[in-house]
């Protein structure tokens, strides 16, 4: 337990100055890098004619997605083509069309499902120029996203941002530099950067054995600082060339972890010195008086309900992760067998059921879906605990993922409040009315109803079911899994299931669009209507959003809403497979 422990409180410790620094960034305020960085801008504001005019929510929602959509049709193009001569030493054969629809559509939503095997199916060329630079621009989009969203939120702006400007500085400030740092410690540690060929060599037993090579550690740490997760092997990072050491895992956990709680203490920052939030108290001090009574009573505080109630959560999956993988499988006792180390079928020994089950809990509770071990293996309660993250879609998240969706329940616990206690809702200043509310009952539909849908349409299909690879409960699963992790932008998947064909193909492919799209066009939506609001000024009987009664209430919100929507499917799928053991 040590172990979790020391992780988690190394990310806590670096999400605080990193969440104050993406605060300089949303605001414009100047940070450290200006002086190089402000000229980089400046070029490339200037070779795409940028002009830094602010953005209603509509405007900002049509760059995002046309932006993206550009992208993903040169995307496209270039997989259709890989077999060109071109930073393709090992010959690899163009991508089929499904697969090149799932696979652009999978990268530009920051979803990184891969139904393909990269070290096989990609050439050099298509892994930096494809895969690894839409890691870039769809972790800065989602971030983008994010920071309008809470602009809108915090009462303080006048507009929503400008997308590119948003878009640029994100890769310039954050991503990009982040990534040199974190790829030079994956080299040092053995992870391949190069442009060599596939190795052909003779093994101890005369054998003769490829050793796929390629530009890994630069995609690598993307991956995991973008929240992408897909992999240059197929392997991801259980391979050793992606994940070689203990040092290694515990760099990938810590960048999965970082910008997604970083924005959270963003957004508290950023909604901290709300003058719309200040008490009948307040008002009555000096102006210099107000600024130090701001800094000291709101800095952080409409952010911790949410830390709380995500971090809640993210616990209580860990501990019941652990706890079954180490106890390992009754069946394989029953027969005699020991399992003293645990369930180690699908994982690493240099890892072992802690350092597996801490980064199952991660990059499913941050919606990365990389993978250092097999979930198709994970005993059917951890499955589920893997799953529930995903169909929740709130327990940190990716770039602003999580937020932007524990916002929607933090907006309809407020109203329910307000209803509770007979007053008009109210959240950070702003009246919560029937437009915002919805658009927030939308916005909480779109996820289960995408999920549940193609979930049914591929249980009823022949194409569908000829994935399962393990018919009965943990069939279920499987395919619930698939969409579960398309829809919330996730891409782990369970990888018993049978998924390059034309039909998963293309079903995962609109599951991660509209899963993507629609919900942060909802978002925005609901940011800009509460921006246009005339702020209303606290008093005696205004709900607090930021006391203990609160987090109780948001907390149980969660619990209810997503037990009524996905209970029925978790009893079919791994409930039932694990009482069977």
């Amino acid at each position: 337990m040590l172990q979790s422990v020391f992780v988690l409180v190394i990310g806590v410790c670096l999400m605080l100055p990193t969440g104050k620094y993406l605060y300089h960034i949303a605001t414009g305020q100047r940070t450290f890098a200006d002086s190089v960085m402000n000229r980089v801008d400046a070029l490339i504001y200037k070779c795409i004619g940028v002009k830094k005019q602010g953005m209603t929510w509509k405007k900002y929602a049509i760059a995002l997605v046309l932006t993206n959509a550009v992208m993903a049709f040169w995307g496209y193009l270039i997989l259709r083509v890989q077999a060109l001569p071109i930073f393709n030493p090992n010959g690899i054969s163009a991508m089929e069309q499904s697969l090149s629809f799932n696979t652009v559509i999978s990268f530009i939503t920051n979803t990184n499902l891969q139904d393909y095997a990269g070290e096989s199916a990609l050439s050099y060329l298509s892994q930096m120029v494809v895969i690894t630079f839409m890691m870039f621009t769809s972790a800065a989009s989602g971030f983008a996203a994010a920071m309008a969203f809470i602009r809108g939120l915090s009462g303080k702006f006048q507009d929503m941002g400008n997308f590119y400007v948003d878009f640029v500085r994100i890769i310039t400030r954050v991503l990009l530099p982040f990534s040199i740092i974190g790829a030079l410690i994956l080299i040092s540690q053995g992870v391949p950067q190069t442009l060599m060929h596939t190795l052909t060599v003779t093994t101890l037993e005369g054998k003769f054995q490829d050793i796929a090579m390629g530009p890994v550690a630069a995609l690598e740490i993307i991956k995991h600082l973008g929240t992408n997760g897909g992999g240059f092997f197929g392997a991801n990072s259980a391979m050793p060339f992606e994940n070689p050491n203990v040092l290694t895992n515990l760099v990938e956990m810590l960048s999965m972890m970082l910008l997604p709680g970083s924005i959270l203490v963003a957004f508290g920052h950023m909604v901290a010195d709300n003058q719309s939030v200040l008490t009948e108290r307040s008002e009555k001090l000096s102006v210099n008086d107000k600024t130090q009574k701001i800094k000291k009573v709101w800095l952080g505080r409409q952010a911790r309900p949410i830390f709380i109630v995500m971090s809640v959560l993210f616990i209580a999956g860990l501990i019941v992760i652990l706890w079954v993988e180490s106890k390992g499988n009754p069946i394989l006792q029953h027969i005699g067998l020991s399992q003293s180390m645990g369930n180690m079928e699908g994982k690493e020994t240099r890892f072992g059921v802690t350092m597996s089950g801490l980064f199952t809990e991660i990059t499913t509770a941050f919606t990365t879906g990389s993978v250092n071990n097999m979930h198709d293996t994970l005993m059917p309660l951890s499955g589920g605990v893997a799953l529930v993250n995903m169909m929740f879609n709130v327990i940190f998240g990716g770039k602003g993922v999580g937020l932007m969706n524990m916002i929607l329940y933090v907006i309809l616990a407020v109203f329910i409040c307000g209803l509770m206690i007979g007053r008009t809702p109210v959240y950070l200043g702003k009246k919560i009315e029937g437009t915002e509310m919805k658009l927030t009952a939308m916005g909480i539909i779109v996820h289960p109803f995408l999920i549940l849908s193609f979930s049914a349409l591929a249980v009823s299909l022949a194409a569908g079911v000829a994935g399962v690879s393990n018919p009965g409960f943990h069939g279920l699963s499987q395919i619930i899994y698939q969409y579960t992790s398309s829809s919330a932008n996730n891409g782990s998947g369970f990888e018993g299931l049978k998924d390059n064909t034309a039909f998963w193909n293309i079903t995962t492919g609109f599951a991660m669009f509209f899963g993507r799209y629609v919900t942060m066009i909802i978002q925005l939506a609901i940011a800009g209507s509460l921006m246009m609001k005339k702020p209303v000024n606290e008093s005696q009987g205004t709900l607090k959003t930021d006391t203990g009664t609160f987090t109780i209430v948001l907390f149980v919100i969660v619990i209810v809403i997503s037990a009524l929507t996905f209970l029925p499917t978790l009893v079919l799928g791994p409930i039932a497979e694990s009482l069977t053991l």
